[in-house]
């Protein structure tokens, strides 16, 4: 192309927004990052406020645009396209005739479906796992059809809209992309292959809403955005916006985008590290059920025409969020980057373990009975052996997930000394000593990229893919990821790693029927 072409990146994550713009070699040429608030109403209860994170939205394009400008880079007239990538399963129910939202947003590691996922569980005949061949998905409070069903029984103004046929239901990509192309102004609702995944109610097979789940659970399809790809012309975005006239591109929930992002193959998996953890395993085009507590999902549909790559996942509720515990109600450390310092002041934990199952344990335990637990405390125990162990407890989630993996998986790719390579990516990652232990827990190689924000990354290649920028061959025949990336090697010994894991065992078996403790 003559001319220079840039693509923009819009990540919606769980604690921030952020907007991204990389020219045509894929190269980052500015940024803007704002945190939003989040709202913890009552014990295991999390919410947004969605015009907070639409107005967080404007912002950020807009002072990116401005920095980018700033730096000789012409991107009013060359923006050619943006991606979006967003927080899964976060539900958001907005009024059709007004173009509000109904109540707030509701976050995926909310818990407040638990009793409606008991319930459906004594009601239908395949208990926990009645929709699991369908979707991929246990019933669980981690995904939006439950977190639907709350507002449906709970939010009067839900009931009536959703009677009235007045209801819009989405995850934050549906709600973005609404308002982004005109909301009430011709506003365009859809959602993408990979957000729909994680709903409950799309058939895996056929990737359209699945109306036996939809009968099941009383859920009028009318309400529902259109499916998509992952990569086509979705809309334009309209007047209003920074980026008004830019065409929308490419739209991807932030695992599947971060999986793009780094490119993964078939047989190829990554792990990325924010306020959860997420690890996903590329299967190809064949669906992996699986035996060990492990989610069925897509990976990602390049195109309207595109084949689907599907993917075995493991979520993991807590990682990053436990350090900013420590930090927000602890006041053990004041920044998040101060925790490896703190926990570089000891060689080891002393022999503290910490689960940090503050809603729940997800893969691939599937608990929501199970509430945090700190065991092995002793006089000689300080706030670094803490920090630590909080460290730790990230690393050994991430153990647990690929033990069931590599149980349920076939075909996956080892490097040529026969060892399984964990791609990393997310803002936890820059710490060092966390991708450390991180190798001596797995035994194998964690391997960094030199951009570690690789959830943006796949949301402008998904769009830069769309508008013609690059090819498939430019985003997964590339060898540099690696070459230029940072490899964790294990250094512990083998009975140790033996001893830890058996300890770790009995820290997650202390967390079990917790949930009933009196207040």
């Amino acid at each position: 192309m003559s001319e220079e072409v840039y693509i923009g990146s819009i990540d919606q994550g769980t604690t921030s927004t952020r907007f991204f713009i990389y020219d045509s070699s894929a190269r980052l040429i500015g940024s803007h990052q704002i945190e939003f608030t989040q709202f913890y109403p009552e014990a295991g209860w999390v919410e947004h406020d969605p015009r907070e994170i639409l107005e967080s939205v404007k912002v950020c394009m807009a002072k990116a645009m401005d920095k980018a400008t700033a730096d000789g880079y012409n991107v009013d007239g060359g923006l050619k396209a943006t991606g979006l990538s967003n927080q899964r399963e976060t539900t958001v129910v907005w009024s059709k005739s007004t173009g509000l939202p109904l109540y707030n947003a509701i976050v995926w590691m909310d818990a407040r479906t638990s009793s409606i996922c008991r319930r459906l569980e004594k009601e239908l005949p395949g208990g926990k796992t009645h929709f699991l061949e369908t979707c991929g998905l246990p019933i669980s409070p981690y995904f939006s059809a439950m977190k639907l069903l709350w507002l449906v029984e709970n939010v009067p103004e839900v009931k009536v809209a959703v009677e009235k046929g007045d209801a819009m239901f989405g995850t934050i990509d549906s709600w973005l992309i609404w308002n982004l192309t005109g909301g009430l102004d011709g506003g365009i609702h859809v959602t993408d292959v990979s957000n729909a995944s994680r709903t409950m109610l799309m058939n895996l097979k056929t990737l359209e809403w699945d109306k036996p789940t939809l009968d099941t659970l009383k859920i009028p399809a009318g309400i529902l955005p259109k499916i998509v790809s992952n990569a086509e012309n979705i809309g334009t975005v309209a007047k209003g916006w920074p980026i008004a006239g830019v065409t929308i591109s490419g739209c991807l929930g932030d695992q599947h985008a971060a999986m793009l992002g780094q490119a993964c193959k078939k047989g190829q998996a990554k792990s990325t590290y924010g306020t959860g953890a997420f690890i996903m395993l590329n299967t190809g085009k064949e669906i992996f059920h699986s035996g060990h507590g492990l989610l069925s999902t897509v990976a990602f549909k390049l195109g309207a025409k595109g084949p689907v790559n599907y993917a075995l996942e493991g979520s993991i509720a807590i990682a990053g969020a436990a350090v900013q515990w420590l930090r927000d109600s602890l006041g053990i450390i004041n920044s998040a980057s101060e925790i490896e310092e703190l926990a570089l002041q000891v060689e080891s934990t002393g022999g503290v373990y910490f689960v940090p199952a503050f809603n729940g344990l997800f893969a691939p335990f599937w608990r929501d009975d199970a509430r945090g637990v700190c065991i092995g405390i002793t006089r000689f125990t300080n706030k670094a052996h803490i920090a630590r162990a909080i460290l730790e407890s990230m690393c050994f989630q991430v153990r647990d997930v690929l033990d069931s993996m590599h149980k349920d998986a076939k075909g996956e790719e080892n490097d040529e000394n026969g060892q399984f390579l964990l791609r990393v990516d997310g803002g936890a990652t820059v710490n060092n000593l966390l991708m450390q232990i991180q190798a001596d827990i797995l035994g194998s190689p964690v391997v960094r990229p030199a951009d570690i924000e690789t959830t943006s990354l796949g949301a402008a290649y998904a769009a830069g893919l769309t508008a013609g920028v690059w090819t498939e061959d430019d985003i997964f025949n590339s060898d540099d990821k690696i070459k230029d990336a940072r490899i964790f090697r294990p250094t512990i010994a083998v009975e140790l790693r033996k001893k830890k894991l058996e300890s770790w065992a009995k820290a997650i078996e202390r967390t079990f029927d917790l949930a009933d403790l009196s207040l």
